[in-house]
């Protein structure tokens, strides 16, 4: 016998699910729900099947194909226009000549077929139905039987007054080729409106097969999560993929759970999940193929979709999250909530109960969702953030995003350009550095690749090559997870926003410069940068000075890439060197503030007598360092001793310092020598290329010695320090004992996007006509000391930083200005 699926509807009850897929390819325990009726149609010896389609046809026709897969034999039969479940029938007449089955291809069911066609013979009937009692009959259509089961009567969907029965019609038909008399070719007919009544009218046998199983029309969210927990629960058999636990876990391949998560059944767990430490997988929760559960994160009674990114600390609750969504660290999503396909949530975004979030939406961190999202969007995120393109590698950052990114930056050169390109120790930046090479030799570019390198290695090779830029993909510093990929100009500096402008509207234009045959970029592997780097150091600092001292260090390269750029120069200034991590590793360890590192490098520079430790991060621009006593310096503390250090032995030495860092500064120096800068961006390094300038600094340990390369060098600023303490004959213990002390103190308060302008406006009309720097964000300045407020550019928080005579006074004037954000942002 002959089975016809119908798929053709929209599912619009269940959008914003349905938006971009058709209802019967919803996921239902990780596979469509069409494919379950397959399954069952094929159990029950329907192996020909007949689909109409109409919605995204093509979806259901891609996956499905001749059904061969799910062995069975499918054809397709497509409607132009809607034609109501008998007039779709009647469109696939052609494939239908005998007793037929008619099943929706969007319910959850295991009717026994098999009896319900023995029992539709049995009456000999033209028409059969299946049958189930239901505790609420209002939104299905009612059918009157008599007592042989003999259909008397329809009500569709009707009122309370009109219900005579519990008995439903489930929308499963046997039907006899006959029934096609009754349906106009091309015209809109439903079975239960037209076609059964006007067999009742005609005298034909419509029988009630009241059925045994499981039925549930998918129609709506409560349903579809209710579905899942009755599959969880047993109360209706379908396959579930993966294996099977005692206690209802069902876990697929290659799946990662760590020994510190909690998986509590009923769950299902789909292939290559990762389940971090401390996430808690609490029962009827369901998570597709791909999906990426990090530390802490809590999920009950949640349905996600393939490839879901959960962010640390993240908390889901009877929702459903489509897939390719992204939900960052501590995002809330509460229960009967609906996220769409594609979606990105920020940082700490709460997205209230029964609230719907359509595709391809992005919600800034920080935000409460208190209404559905349909239309409105933030739209792209800019592209570029404070180090370049940032994301979650292979999630944010994967293959695909790092050769368009690499065809725009390219589309921006001129073709035939050069570029300098490096990465770190890591396995994911080899691949993407991979990527990111053949986008710009397609877009005519052509590539000098230096491999393994540092930041400023690469830099050091743009600026005195032939490049006119350069790139460089690295984990990220403070998380393992996060991947950056810098672009450099043509003088080894990042990228001006006028440049990244360019490129990011190329990239959402996708207006890429395509090259062909010989146009084609080339790449080439440059000898000796390592050499020339090593050799232009020893150029800047006092080589004979340096030897004298015979300095004692010990350094932790942090497995990264300086283990190849230092032993080589530490050789040549006869330093002994107790090296800490001395390899290029793939599993580089992140940023040097691991206060585990730093106390170990302080226990060896007090056991060994050394006069200095330092720590290079794997990237090669920041560092600590450790005095001889084994004190740790603080960042602050390392880039006060260097100045008051370059002060001492250069004359008339000027420094470049962001407006965040501590007016000691101008303690150290005349007031006319301490430049400001802004926070972010390229400003430092700007004003660092300005003549004259001996040293520009951050207070989170970024050091630029601008007669060398003005750009943040970790390598650089060892060298130089030890310079330093050469021709002063200091030790580091002494200078950081002559520094005057400092009381900065930071806090950021979580600001709505469409808020900042206004909490702006209000600080500078509070301060009214007191002394304020506007150099970037508000600085004021009054007899308690200074306050700077700043906006953050990529996040939905604003800056607060405060120095007065004291850290509680400091963090007094500090909290004043977070409260009156706080209240305003409101």
């Amino acid at each position: 016998m002959k089975a016809v699926i119908l798929a053709g509807g929209e599912g619009t009850r269940l959008r914003p699910l349905t938006s971009n897929q058709p209802k019967p390819m919803m996921p239902l325990v990780n596979k469509p729900m069409m494919e379950h009726i397959v399954a069952l149609l094929a159990q029950h010896g329907f192996d020909d099947i007949v689909v109409t389609v109409a919605f995204l046809a093509n979806q259901i026709r891609d996956y499905f194909g001749d059904g061969s897969d799910f062995g069975v034999t499918m054809r397709y039969a497509t409607e132009d226009s809607p034609l109501g479940t008998a007039g779709s029938v009647r469109n696939a007449s052609s494939e239908l000549d005998d007793t037929f089955l008619v099943i929706s291809g969007d319910v959850l069911t295991d009717i026994d077929l098999t009896a319900f066609v023995k029992a539709h013979r049995d009456a000999d009937a033209t028409a059969s139905i299946a049958l189930k009692h239901v505790e609420n009959p209002l939104e299905f259509g009612i059918v009157i039987t008599d007592a042989d089961g003999n259909i008397e009567r329809f009500l569709e969907k009707p009122t309370w007054g009109e219900v005579f029965s519990d008995t439903i019609n489930t929308g499963i038909y046997v039907l006899e080729p006959t029934v096609f008399d009754f349906i106009d070719e091309g015209q809109v007919v439903d079975f239960s409106g037209d076609v059964f009544p006007a067999l009742l009218e005609r005298g034909h046998t419509l029988h009630g097969h009241v059925a045994d199983g499981y039925w549930e029309d998918v129609g709506e969210l409560g349903a579809y999560i209710r579905a899942h927990k009755d599959v969880l629960d047993g109360k209706v058999k379908v396959d579930i993929g993966g294996f099977r636990l005692g206690d209802n876990r069902w876990i697929g391949s290659d799946v990662e759970i760590s020994p510190e998560a909690r998986v509590d059944g009923p769950v299902v767990i789909g292939d290559a999940c990762r389940i971090e430490a401390g996430a808690h997988v609490q029962g009827y929760t369901v998570l597709g193929t791909d999906v990426i559960v990090k530390a802490d994160a809590v999920l009950e009674r949640a349905v996600c979709h393939d490839h879901v990114y959960v962010g640390p600390g993240t908390a889901l609750r009877g929702c459903v999250i489509g897939r390719n969504t992204d939900l960052r660290a501590h995002v809330r999503v509460e229960d009967g909530t609906v996220v769409g396909d594609e979606c990105f949530l920020g940082e700490n975004v709460v997205v209230n109960p029964n609230v719907k979030v359509y595709p391809y939406k992005t919600v800034e961190s920080g935000a409460v969702v208190t209404s559905s999202i349909v239309w409105e969007s933030r739209g792209t995120r800019t592209v570029f953030g404070r180090r370049g393109v940032r994301g979650l590698a292979n999630v944010d950052v994967n293959a695909e995003v790092a050769v368009r990114l690499a065809m725009a930056y390219g589309t921006a050169l001129p073709k035939g350009a050069i570029i300098t390109a490096s990465r770190d120790t890591s396995r994911v930046a080899r691949a993407l550095k991979r990527a990111l090479i053949g986008g710009l030799n397609l877009a005519g570019v052509t590539v000098e690749d230096i491999e393994l390198a540092t930041v400023p290695l690469t830099r050091f090779q743009v600026r005195n090559g032939t490049s006119h830029g350069g790139m460089t993909v690295r984990l990220a510093a403070d998380d393992a997870d996060t991947v950056e990929i810098r672009f450099l100009d043509v003088d080894g500096r990042d990228l001006d926003a006028a440049m990244q402008r360019k490129i990011e509207r190329i990239l959402s234009r996708e207006d890429y410069r395509r090259a062909f045959g010989g146009e084609i970029g080339d790449i080439s592997y440059p000898p000796r940068s390592l050499e020339f780097y090593t050799a232009a150091l020893e150029q800047v600092v006092d080589i004979d000075s340096i030897r004298a001292r015979r300095f004692k260090i010990v350094l932790d390269y942090s497995f990264g890439a300086v283990s190849v750029v230092m032993p080589n120069l530490l050789t040549k200034l006869d330093a002994e060197v107790l090296a800490v991590n001395p390899f290029a590793s793939t599993a580089s360890a992140t940023s040097h503030a691991a206060p585990d590192r730093l106390g170990r490098v302080a226990e060896l520079v007090r056991a060994s007598g050394s006069d200095l430790g330092f720590v290079i991060d794997p990237d090669g621009e920041s560092g600590a360092a450790v005095d001889d006593t084994g004190h740790v310096l603080s960042s602050e503390e390392l880039m006060l001793a260097i100045i008051r250090l370059a002060g001492e032995v250069v004359p008339d030495a000027r420094v470049a310092v962001p407006v965040n860092v501590s007016g000691a500064v101008e303690s150290l120096l005349p007031a006319d020598a301490v430049v400001r800068t802004k926070v972010w961006g390229t400003d430092l390094m700007e004003q660092a290329n300005t003549p004259g300038m001996v040293f520009a600094g951050t207070a989170d340990g970024g050091c630029i010695w601008p007669d060398f390369l003005p750009a943040f060098d970790a390598a650089t600023t060892l060298v130089k320090l030890l310079d330093l303490l050469g021709a002063t004959d200091r030790s580091l213990s002494n200078v950081v004992a002559s520094l005057p002390t400092t009381h900065v103190v930071h806090d950021t308060v979580v600001t709505p996007w469409e808020r900042k302008g206004t909490v702006m406006r209000e600080v500078v009309e509070r301060i009214g006509s007191q002394n304020v720097e506007l150099l970037d964000g508000v600085k004021i300045t009054d007899e308690r000391g200074w306050v700077l407020v700043l906006p953050d550019p990529e996040e939905a928080t604003t800056h607060v930083w405060a120095e007065a005579e004291s850290v509680a006074a400091s963090r007094r004037l500090a909290n004043e200005y977070a409260h009156f954000i706080r209240e305003t942002a409101r």
